[in-house]
Parts: structure tokens; sequence; C-alpha cells
């Protein structure tokens, strides 16, 4: 029986637009991101290195583009917070029926959009509506790795198979499926979270 749900929040909560950040990094310039830059990029998601040090390996790297340049277009993911998915979220918090934890790869630049666009007020609402808020940069954990899951079940004493993960992205409910967790891979384009007690995922998990 699921006693604990456990969401993403990009693409699940706030919708995103994944391509930007290339698309704009593309008209600053940056033709290709290699290999290493992936990797600051992830050392930056785990909270490994601070924003300066992220900013200026990249502007290092690029020279023709200023810091501020680089941050607006590393933050155009980030796009609206929908009022009525906030709200779904707060009424699940009410019911008390659920265990409730957040669980996103993000950094503090994304973060700091994201309170920009849906307000510190929006964004404080939604905070409360969790048991457990975890950003990796803040847990020093990222997804798909096993490791942040396994910090989520014991921190929180959680059996894997009394849980329910809605994340968008495939590797990273497939990770967690192999602990035993159930998922539900949702495709924000044709899905949305206020519909989850209408998935048949959900419903399954629950028998």
């Amino acid at each position: 029986m699921i006693n604990t749900i456990i969401f993403d929040f990009g693409d699940v909560f706030i919708n995103l637009d994944k391509p930007a950040i290339e698309r704009e990094l593309f008209k600053l310039g940056v033709t290709s991101i290699s290999e290493d830059m992936h990797q600051i990029a992830m050392d930056y998601e785990k909270g490994l290195i601070s924003t300066d040090h992220f900013v200026r390996t990249f502007t290092t790297k690029f020279p023709s583009i200023s810091a501020a340049e680089f941050k607006n277009a590393w933050n155009a993911i980030i796009l609206d917070f929908p009022e009525y998915r906030l709200e779904f979220i707060e009424k699940l918090s009410t019911s008390k029926t659920y265990k409730l934890i957040l669980l996103s790869n993000t950094n503090a630049l994304h973060i700091e959009q994201v309170i920009q666009n849906m307000s510190s007020y929006r964004y404080e609402r939604f905070k409360r509506c969790f048991d457990q808020f975890y950003l990796s940069h803040e847990i020093h954990f990222r997804k798909p790795d096993a490791s942040i899951y396994n910090f989520v079940l014991e921190e929180n004493q959680c059996v894997a198979g009394n849980c329910f993960f809605v994340d968008d992205t495939k590797e990273n409910t497939k990770a967690a499926a192999e602990l035993g967790i159930h998922t539900w891979n949702n495709d924000p384009v044709t899905e949305d979270i206020v519909n989850l007690f209408d998935n048949p995922l959900f419903n399954k998990s629950q028998g």
C-alpha cells in the first residue's frame, strides 16, 4: 500500500523549456558543450561547486559571453508554475493521506529563477506542502544515482514498495524502480500531475 509519494519538480509541477539552455547559448556563439562542461554542470547540481565557480568556468571557456548573459541563458529553461497545480498539491497536503516528498535535480541559479517566476510567496506555499523538500544541490546527491533514492528512503524510514515516485525523466524512474519503488515516468506534453489518482500505474501500485 502506498503511503509516500515522491515528486520531481521540473515538468511535473513547474513547466520547463529543456532545449532553451543550448538554444540560448547557441545564440551567444556556443556551438557545442563539451563533456567536461557537462560534468561541471552535474557538479553544480550536486552543490559541489559554487555559483561563482560554475559561471566563471563557462565565461572563462567562452570569454565573449558575460556572466549576466550566461546566467540568462542558463535560466531560460525555467517557465511558469500553473496555479491549479499548486492548488492540487496544497489540497493533497491538507488531506494528510500520504507523506509527501519533493526530490529535484536543480541548482542555486535555477531555484532563484523559479522564485522570481512564481514569487517567493507562492514558492513558500509550495514548500509547505511537503514533509521533506530535497534539492540536489543542497543534499549533494543527484538522480539517477541510487545513492539519492537510498538517502530518501533511509532519512524517512520508508519502505521502497510503499513509495510512488513521479519524474519526467526515464532514467530517473528506471533507477528508482530498480530499488523497488513504484514509478510513473510522466509525459509533460500529454499528462498532468493533477490526474495522478486517475493514473493506472498509481492505482495498480495500491493493490
